[in-house]
């Protein structure tokens, strides 16, 4: 049986002991204890994991242990196509996603994977934390076919190009790497615009495959550089800085039906308070990730003038921009 075929049942088998009379509602559901099943493609430590296990304390402490979470870190139930699909089934109760991973089934969410859409972090975190940002989350839980309820945003920083190659000064070496890229057509548009070639691939399969020879390089934010392991194999980081994309905390529609209202409003409020610690985590652990980059030896390029590499991304919002075009002016009018 292949580890994810394995993880997969795995979650199935845990989650019908775990989650005994959330499937099928009933007058008592509201007082039955459970024990949430959490996901996360990080290890331990990351801000995301850690603001998830946080948040399943004070919930624990909230219900007087009736309610609780059991954090699964580190890829141990998958990357995040699978989670997805196991928190859609209600295998996985509580699931921290990439707003890149989530755009295919929710097809509105895609807005924030436009690249160089936000002006900074702190515009993205204005969207998140402003109506917009619970519009977004709110139209996650009124898709009918993606079985997922949007609780918060998390933090993830900028993301920038890293290979194992050479350094990237200007939009001219990016031409004929490999990077991969969130399976989203979106980034393989981008990249390919870029002057790279784009190969979509799991979160969990990048490591080896940057090893191998693979692919040359992938994008993402310093600390998963980092705490990946990835920058081991990747020495040249960019600080191309072309998205800005959020997490999501979702949860389970499947079992989220299940609770009473007054559990669903402790869940929304906990969540709330996750989304803003979370972001005190991620600043701390964004300087310690370069830190150890530099340290590492790893070679840091600013890049002097970004002016070319947002022009070359023009097919990508000419393709990609018109159906989100009022959600686009509402989140680049956010002052």
């Amino acid at each position: 049986m292949k580890r994810r075929d394995f993880f997969k049942l795995s979650a199935g088998l845990g989650s019908a002991a775990l989650t005994t009379g959330l499937t099928h509602p009933s007058p008592a559901s509201a007082q039955t204890k459970a024990v949430f099943k959490a996901s996360d493609v990080q290890p331990p430590g990351y801000p995301t994991v850690a603001a998830t296990e946080s948040f399943g304390k004070k919930l624990e402490a909230a219900t007087n242990g009736r309610l609780s979470v059991r954090m699964y870190p580190s890829m141990q139930l998958g990357g995040e196509k699978e989670t997805i699909e196991q928190t859609q089934i209600g295998a996985i109760q509580l699931l921290r996603v990439s707003a890149g991973a989530l755009g295919p089934i929710v097809d509105e969410i895609n807005v924030v994977n436009m690249p160089f859409l936000f002006r900074d972090t702190a515009h993205a975190e204005k969207m998140m934390d402003g109506p917009l940002g619970q519009e977004l989350l709110d139209r996650i839980t009124a898709n009918a076919n993606a079985g997922l309820v949007g609780l918060c945003w998390m933090d993830s920083g900028a993301r920038s190009l890293y290979n194992t190659k050479r350094p990237i000064k200007s939009i001219e070496d990016v031409k004929g790497l490999k990077f991969r890229v969130i399976g989203n057509p979106i980034f393989i548009d981008m990249m390919n615009a870029l002057g790279g070639n784009g190969v979509a691939m799991g979160y969990d399969q990048v490591f080896s495959a940057l090893q191998t020879g693979v692919i040359d390089g992938a994008e993402n934010n310093p600390p998963s550089y980092v705490f990946s392991n990835h920058y081991t194999a990747a020495r040249y980081f960019s600080l191309t800085e072309h998205l800005i994309i959020p997490e999501v905390l979702v949860f389970s529609k499947k079992n989220w039906a299940s609770l009473s209202a007054d559990d669903q409003a402790l869940i929304r409020k906990l969540a709330r308070e996750s989304q803003l610690e979370e972001r005190d985590l991620w600043n701390k652990y964004e300087k310690d990730a370069m830190d150890k980059a530099l340290a590492a030896g790893c070679q840091i390029t600013e890049i002097a003038d970004k002016k070319p590499f947002q022009n070359a991304v023009k097919p990508v919002w000419d393709k990609y921009g018109p159906k989100y075009q009022d959600m686009i002016s509402r989140i680049q009018a956010i002052a």
